[in-house]
């Protein structure tokens, strides 16, 4: 049995309609039933239901975007940072293996020779280098709490997206707003993540740091091209003539654009689609409901 803290979250939910397509069983567990991810509350239950394996998919994100976590600094350090030292304690006292989901936006651009970064590289979007959103601040240190952990999962996704309609999901956001930011990125299609975390731990891949992107990169015109082509040919995107005008007129942090190597994952034997194709999957089997 699993146990999945922040199973009703965007990844979370996505998470559970996987293990319930395989007939997995899991428990659920929300703030509510562990009185807010207490220590001593989580240990109880870990103690009680005794899982065969832990899923961190509980954070705080920030709603529409990652600008209001500058308003709820509290909440998102607690969400993002405490919290994966908690959960590290509670596994390590009783001896259990687990996951924790975790972002690649702890980065910015690309390594000196243009290549992604690996899990090897150090954070350079982070309160060290004092040019990051708090958000990323708070991904970062989490990370660093969950150094030198064993039994441990680190399963970096980077701007989450799939064939299914909603505010968080990257395609819906480019169909919504007014006018975008060109970046190049490392994107995750949201079902080849949760399939791939679940197949870690079936594979008993190593434990460790795993960036979970689909293989390769691409720009924001490159996906509306494609938004274009399959989605909606009649609709018009306009641009920021550059990223100091993005945050001049429509952002409050700065936003994390980078690519990610996936040697690492790629190497245990699990595949995920290329990026591209992974787009064009999903707007082709694209759904509102």
């Amino acid at each position: 049995m699993l146990l999945i803290l922040g199973s009703s979250g965007y990844v979370g939910s996505a998470l559970t309609r996987f293990l319930d397509s395989r007939g997995v069983a899991y428990r659920g567990l929300s703030r509510r039933d562990t009185r807010n991810y207490a220590l001593e509350n989580l240990d109880q239950i870990v103690r009680e239901l005794r899982p065969d394996f832990l899923i961190n998919a509980a954070g705080y994100t920030g709603k529409p975007n990652v600008d209001a976590c500058e308003l709820h600094r509290t909440e998102c350090l607690s969400g993002n940072s405490v919290l994966p030292g908690v959960v590290r304690q509670v596994c390590e006292a009783n001896n259990l293996a687990w996951g924790h989901i975790s972002s690649g936006c702890i980065y910015s651009g690309a390594r000196p020779d243009g290549s992604g970064f690996t899990e090897a590289d150090p954070p350079n979007f982070d309160f060290r280098h004092n040019n990051c959103s708090f958000y990323s601040g708070c991904k970062a240190l989490g990370e660093e709490l969950l150094s030198g952990s064993s039994q441990t999962y680190i399963w970096r996704l980077r701007i989450p997206f799939n064939h299914q309609h909603s505010s968080r999901n990257y395609l819906s956001k480019l169909l919504s707003y007014d006018r975008l930011l060109d970046a190049r990125n490392s994107v995750t299609d949201l079902d080849d993540f949760v399939r791939v975390c679940w197949e870690c731990w079936q594979r008993q891949v190593p434990f460790g740091t795993y960036n979970i992107t689909n293989p390769g990169s691409i720009t924001t015109a490159e996906v509306v091209e494609l938004i274009q082509q399959l989605l909606r040919p009649n609709k018009r995107f306009q641009f920021f003539e550059s990223e100091q005008e993005f945050m001049r007129l429509a952002a409050k942090t700065p936003r994390s654009n980078c690519v990610l190597d996936t040697s690492k994952l790629l190497a245990t034997g699990i595949e995920m689609l290329p990026v591209r194709a992974a787009i064009i999957r999903a707007l082709e089997n694209w759904s509102v409901n």
